[in-house]
């Protein structure tokens, strides 16, 4: 099976389909924060700092860190939050822009091997991604909508997706090293996206062997008790091939999921982090042979 690693200065993340799903934690990114937004373009990064902890602390295995703020130096304000991020946490780090300048200085930044986030299928875009991404030896997601736009047809955005792994391996990126975002829509608004989802994830797994991953809390955009359809689509999700996911791991819904499908698809060995989550801290605790104590 496919494994994509990637890395800190100290920390290695494998990525694959009999691996623990990978969530990789959202909150780093100031679109619909305004709160961020103000501190970034001011200087001030402790809301990064406390957001990277906090998300680690509730299970993510790696941050996404966008600094996307209209109006500011973006490459600056990315390398600096990356610093920030990997002086408080050693996980590895999805570096997100849609900049190109700030996807260099990102990787410039960055101790280990990331993620990219992202390239899609047009021309220019991979022509200018893949051979940033191929000289700092990163891996990188591929979200499938080419120069047509996105399609509401799962088969063209498989298509879209074969081309840029394809384009990938051109620029001698590995396979193991794309991670293939299908695109998730408000289900909300198309009533079919989970199903388009379900169907082009097997065919990603099946077909193209690669990875998978995609921002979650799409699909619930616009719906009230948004946090327990993003957790049920990311358990089909995961039953379907999925790998990885951004997300927001505060959302307990979310979370508790996403551990108990690691445990029912013996993705957690022993349930050992289910039981390390859910053990009751008050349990009493009882005397074992030897004179060593254990919790009941």
């Amino acid at each position: 099976m496919t494994q994509t690693i990637v890395s800190s200065a100290t920390r290695e993340v494998i990525i694959g389909f009999d691996r623990p799903f990978v969530m990789i934690g959202e909150r780093i990114n100031p679109t619909g924060r305004q709160l961020l937004a103000d501190e970034l373009k001011n200087g001030d990064f402790s809301r990064v700092e406390g957001d990277a902890v906090a998300q680690v602390e509730a299970g993510a295995l790696m941050l996404d860190v966008n600094a996307g703020v209209p109006l500011t130096d973006e490459p600056r304000l990315l390398a600096q939050a990356i610093r920030t991020v990997q002086a408080v946490t050693d996980v590895p780090l999805s570096i997100d822009s849609s900049v190109i300048e700030a996807l260099e200085a990102g990787l410039a930044a960055y101790q280990g091997k990331p993620l990219v986030n992202s390239v899609t299928g047009e021309e220019e875009v991979m022509e200018r991604v893949l051979p940033l991404v191929a000289s700092y030896g990163a891996a990188v997601v591929a979200i499938s909508n080419d120069d047509t736009g996105i399609s509401e047809d799962p088969d063209v955005r498989f298509r879209v997706a074969k081309r840029i792994v394809e384009r990938a391996a051109d620029h001698g990126i590995p396979t193991a090293d794309v991670v293939v975002d299908p695109l998730v829509m408000p289900v909300g608004a198309m009533g079919t996206a989970g199903r388009q989802v379900f169907a082009l994830l097997r065919r990603l797994r099946e077909e193209l062997g690669v990875n998978t991953t995609c921002g979650a809390s799409n699909i619930s955009f616009g719906l009230p008790n948004r946090h327990s359809i993003t957790g049920s689509f990311i358990v089909m999700s995961m039953a379907h091939g999925m790998t990885s996911a951004i997300v927001n791991p505060l959302h307990e819904e979310v979370r508790t999921r996403v551990l108990a499908a690691d445990v029912l698809m013996g993705q957690d060995p022993d349930c050992a982090t289910w039981i390390r989550a859910h053990r009751d801290p008050d349990a009493p605790v009882r005397p074992r042979r030897g004179g060593r104590r254990s919790r009941t």
